[in-house]
């Protein structure tokens, strides 16, 4: 195979190919070109009428990076507004998915559903008009949606394009415009997932404490209606008062962190699906020994300060206390920061850009998870001692004291809930999605495709490309001689070469052979008389021979009308001409001349006829011929005999050129005896027809022989389709004496 692409790059590349030679090659096959071209272009053309009008709708939307709600902070501040192509490409193959096409294909048939005018559909409709209630399956527009919807990116910028193509333009505008509509629905969907978490685990819980407050106050209810203690001393009431906040604390921040734990765990599920060793990293570097101590460190101080304004005495001033406590809280809470911020500086170096805002959340849950934990433990550390004043109460007083410290408690706990929930519930409809639609899909004029003048231009172009294509293949694996360069490339001598002209096939009549007593004027006759002078002029220094072989590398190639059209161009010129048929094998000079066979040559040499009979005259004067006569069993036998030599010997001395037309040179051996024993060999190669190594393998057998070769001559030649200056000068002279002539005749 790389031989193969080798060689043609040097056909396609080397010196032998020029401008000028593709353009003969074109000229030499027009009419198959021609037919190449026209076949494609037409069908292109009508392609191009006959095709469908589809129609094309565009809506244009923008994507930004997910903004955060309106109760949401973020310690960092947002560097850079630019949305990087990575995060437009994931939405546009969030886009493409299978599972948001079937979104796109439920919301579609909904419409269709809900049209009066079926017959606008052309894509969702089925093609019996039934179907599945007249429209095509789910899972069958689904897969039309992945051809006839398309989403690309405008120059790197954050504006996406969703366009969609219908045969009706009313059906393309509602494609491109439900698939944009449904896409921002699935994109506000997922900017809300967390927080919609968040406020359905509220709402939860909001019920929850409300159904466990109202069977606490149903519990104390029928306490005092049972006739318990009704009422308590005031050190009972603070105490209880005191106790039930700390319980409301403790639940609200178990619950708070129940809630960081839900939002932990997307986070961590998220990071780890693109890094899962980022995420082992950051949960080792957030769980340090020194950020826990910093953390409880923290909480205590805070829980100090709120009992003491808790409990605090109006006739006590303790602000200065409390900036004591503020002071050590906001210190040591500098200090997380600064560990915070190391972590982040860490995390972000190896992070991707596309995951740096998950990473920064990730860390500060983290953070505040563990902080909720500990201020957990700490809040029930001090319950515990509370609890301990509690048990300390008289034995009738602690039934009621339970119970309306639960009462107390799950009161101040549902009210912290149900803010949070009313918080969170505000939350989510307040978190926007970061797909905005600034260009409604509308109805198109006039069709997007086919673009008919530029498919019938392709079709025109594929046509001229096909063609050349066929030209040159068909030129690469045809190995046969074409033009007279051809020869001379080969360093092979041309004595001449022979235009094509209708010629006698097999079995033609001597009318028709001798173009050169039939049409003396024709370039045909001159080719003829310029190979009879440059035969008679090969060679300087001796006498030009006399006995001149006529053969060729395989059949048909036009041996026996050259070898005929020779013999009458001598005679022409006055000398006596004597042509032979020795081809033995397949004789046609008796068929050309009509006459009998029998007696011929091999007759003469087997003495059953006399050379007086064999020897027979033309209608041409100085032209006579012989035929073959019998054929022999074995040819070469008798072509190398003695007698056949002596035979020529003779002829040789009775006439002034003798013309031996002769087998194929390749096929058997007959030619190369006989090239033995005349004076030159001359090679006939037919244009179109000869193989060039079957050439090359004839002129190899004559030079090996060292017989004297006097050169080919190209017969056949189709010079009009691409060679005509070879004979303009002739034609120019010809036409040129032709019309003078006529002109003294007139005359």
């Amino acid at each position: 195979m790389n031989n193969l692409n080798i060689d043609i790059d040097k056909y396609l590349l080397g010196d032998s190919k020029s401008l000028k030679d593709y353009i003969l090659l074109i000229r030499t096959n027009l009419i198959p070109f021609f037919i190449i071209s026209l076949a494609i272009t037409v069908a292109a053309i009508i392609y191009a009428v006959r095709a469908e009008d589809i129609y094309k709708s565009t809506v244009t939307m923008k994507i930004t990076k997910q903004q955060q709600g309106v109760l949401e902070s973020s310690p960092l501040p947002v560097i850079g507004g630019l949305v990087n192509d990575r995060f437009i490409e994931n939405e546009i193959e969030v886009m493409n998915n299978y599972d948001t096409r079937e979104r796109y294909a439920i919301a579609l048939i909904d419409s269709f559903n809900n049209s009066k005018e079926k017959n606008l559909f052309k894509v969702l409709k089925s093609e019996d008009g039934k179907g599945i209630n007249g429209h095509k399956s789910l899972q069958t527009i689904a897969e039309l949606l992945e051809d006839i919807v398309s989403v690309e990116q405008i120059n790197g910028i954050d504006i996406v394009e969703i366009s969609a193509e219908s045969p009706n333009p009313y059906e393309a505008a509602l494609i491109a415009n439900t698939c944009a509509n449904q896409y921002k629905q699935i994109n506000l969907e997922g900017n809300r997932n967390l927080v919609t978490t968040i406020r359905m685990f509220l709402e939860k819980k909001s019920k929850e404490k409300l159904s466990e407050l109202n069977n606490a106050e149903d519990s104390l209810k029928s306490f005092q209606e049972r006739g318990g203690i009704v009422a308590l001393d005031v050190q009972s009431i603070a105490l209880i008062n005191q106790l039930a906040q700390l319980d409301a604390q403790r639940d609200a921040v178990r619950i708070d962190l129940m809630t960081s734990n839900e939002v932990l765990n997307s986070y961590k599920n998220t990071v780890k699906k693109q890094d899962p060793q980022l995420a082992e990293y950051l949960e080792s570097q957030t769980s340090q020994a020194y950020i826990d101590v910093l953390q409880k460190q923290i909480a205590e101080l805070q829980m100090n300060r709120d009992l003491a304004m808790a409990n605090k005495n109006p006739n006590i001033d303790v602000s200065a206390k409390m900036k004591d406590y503020d002071k050590k809280i906001t210190e040591l809470k500098e200090k997380l920061s600064a560990l915070i911020k190391d972590i982040k500086a860490g995390a972000f170096a190896s992070s991707p850009d596309q995951i740096k805002d998950l990473t920064q959340k990730l860390i500060e849950e983290e953070i505040n998870n563990r902080s909720l934990s500990i201020k957990l433990k700490e809040l029930q550390v001090i319950i515990s001692k509370y609890e301990q004043n509690f048990n300390r109460l008289p034995k009738k007083s602690i039934e009621l004291a339970r119970y309306q410290r639960k009462r107390e408690s799950l009161q101040r706990l549902y009210l912290l809930v149900e803010q949070k929930y009313q918080e969170a519930m505000i939350n989510e409809l307040s978190q926007p999605g970061n797909a905005a639609i600034i260009g409604i899909g509308r109805v198109p004029d006039k069709p997007a495709k086919p673009n008919r003048i530029l498919i019938a231009l392709i079709g025109l172009f594929a046509g001229l490309g096909a063609a050349f294509g066929y030209v040159l293949i068909k030129d690469y694996f045809d190995d046969t001689v074409k033009t007279p360069e051809d020869i001379q490339k080969k360093n092979i001598n041309i004595l001449a070469w022979v235009p094509h002209f209708k010629n006698i096939g097999k079995n033609g009549s001597a009318k028709q052979a001798f173009i050169v007593a039939e049409k003396p004027d024709s370039s045909s006759s001159e080719a003829f008389r310029a190979l009879r002078a440059r035969i008679q002029f090969s060679r300087v220094d001796s006498n030009s021979p006399k006995t001149i072989l006529i053969t060729s590398p395989a059949e048909l190639e036009g041996k026996t009308v050259v070898s005929i059209n020779l013999a009458r161009s001598f005679a022409q010129s006055n000398k006596k001409t004597l042509l032979i048929d020795c081809d033995l094998r397949r004789p046609r000079i008796h068929s050309i001349m009509k006459v009998q066979r029998i007696p011929g040559l091999v007759d003469y040499l087997f003495n059953t006829a006399k050379l007086e009979r064999i020897i027979r005259s033309s209608s041409m004067n100085n032209l006579n011929y012989i035929t073959t006569g019998t054929i022999p069993p074995d040819p070469a036998e008798v072509l190398e005999s003695k007698a056949m030599k002596n035979f020529l010997e003779e002829m040789k001395n009775g006439f002034d050129i003798v013309i031996i037309d002769s087998a194929p040179i390749v096929a058997v051996i007959d030619s190369e005896i006989l090239s033995r024993l005349a004076d030159g060999t001359i090679l006939v190669v037919s244009a179109d027809l000869t193989e060039m190594e079957l050439m090359l393998d004839a002129v190899d057998l004559m030079k090996k022989d060292n017989v004297p070769f006097l050169g080919t001559v190209l017969n056949n030649f189709k010079y009009k389709k691409g060679h005509s200056y070879y004979f303009k000068y002739y034609y120019n002279y010809s036409s040129y004496g032709k019309g003078d002539r006529k002109h003294k005749v007139k005359s």
